[in-house]
């Protein structure tokens, strides 16, 4: 897909009983690769290739990618999608006064191209509880092909609460035609939010003498959703998780009413969700909040249109 452009969604939470707002964002960085030929495909990614991607490039881009950390604050978590390993994420931060506290959740997927997600997470303030994948197989295929799901635990001060990182299929071969593939994703990633609330409350009936499932209706475990989907709001398989979850970013969360733009139309691929229990509570995520950023040194005017700079995305195409 030509010319699409994701920026970031984020969301500004209130923890605790802290008057200081912190943020969590998410990023799809588009072709995350460093300069050395590895067991992936990344063969448009080498100094040999037609782009001549080097390390200035590679450098260039990292230090974009921490231009945008700096203007959302530096959030207390970011999630990424479209990173081929852990040791660029790891390059994000190391050795940057700015970043020094962040911790790095990556593991890496079988997706073709050598593409993953990835979360950077404040170390100091958050304490990682446990982490780890989702793998799962795509209709009509007999091995997993696709980027895994990654979730995290964390703890902040008495708060526990999890973290989902997705990047669903993309639409290539057209929206209808590969839907599938998403709503498959789709299924793996809500049952496994069902399991979060079914251990929540199981664990709550243990702790009640003469409880009864009755007495939990409505309880749910704190999870905090991102993710490219690659499908738009009212598509099927992104209202599976509104079902669930609160969606955060809407056309009304920021001046570009969307997060990519294809055809000279801006739409939502780019999604926040959260549960209810942490909307307006003591964790106090506000409601509406979900803030689509279209910071000065990623946009441009092209044409009239508002659209993204393209020395912020040096070369490749999103969404495959």
């Amino acid at each position: 897909m030509k010319n699409l452009l994701v920026l970031f969604a984020l969301i500004q939470l209130s923890l605790g009983f802290s008057q200081k707002l912190n943020t969590i964002g998410f990023y799809n960085v588009e072709n995350l690769f460093d300069t050395l030929d590895g067991p992936n495909d990344d063969a448009e990614y080498l100094p040999s290739a037609k782009s001549e991607w080097n390390t200035a490039k590679y450098e260039e881009k990292l230090s974009h990618i921490r231009q945008v950390l700096l203007a959302m604050g530096k959030p207390l978590i970011c999630g990424f999608s479209e990173v081929e390993n852990r040791s660029v994420v790891q390059a994000i931060v190391s050795g940057q006064k700015d970043f020094k506290r962040y911790g790095v959740v990556h593991y890496d997927s079988p997706d073709a191209r050598g593409i993953d997600v990835a979360l950077l997470d404040d170390s100091v303030k958050l304490t990682l509880l446990e982490s780890n994948r989702i793998r799962f197989t795509l209709p009509g295929e007999d091995k997993p092909t696709t980027r895994d799901i990654s979730w995290a635990k964390f703890r902040y001060k008495k708060t526990s609460f999890y973290v989902m990182v997705n990047h669903w299929p993309s639409r290539r071969g057209g929206a209808d035609e590969s839907e599938v593939k998403r709503l498959a994703a789709a299924r793996i990633a809500t049952g496994f939010i069902d399991s979060l609330n079914v251990a929540k409350i199981n664990a709550l009936m243990a702790q009640t003498k003469g409880a009864s499932i009755s007495m939990f209706s409505g309880v749910t475990e704190n999870i905090i959703f991102l993710g490219d989907l690659n499908d738009h709001p009212e598509n099927s398989a992104p209202k599976m998780v509104a079902e669930r979850l609160q969606p955060m970013i809407t056309s009304e969360s920021g001046p570009t009413k969307g997060t990519h733009f294809y055809n000279n139309e801006w739409g939502i691929l780019d999604h926040i969700y959260v549960s209810k229990s942490l909307l307006n509570g003591k964790f106090g995520v506000k409601s509406n909040s979900g803030v689509i950023h279209t910071f000065p040194f990623v946009m441009e005017e092209y044409n009239g249109v508002t659209q993204p700079k393209r020395t912020m995305r040096p070369i490749g195409n999103h969404g495959l």
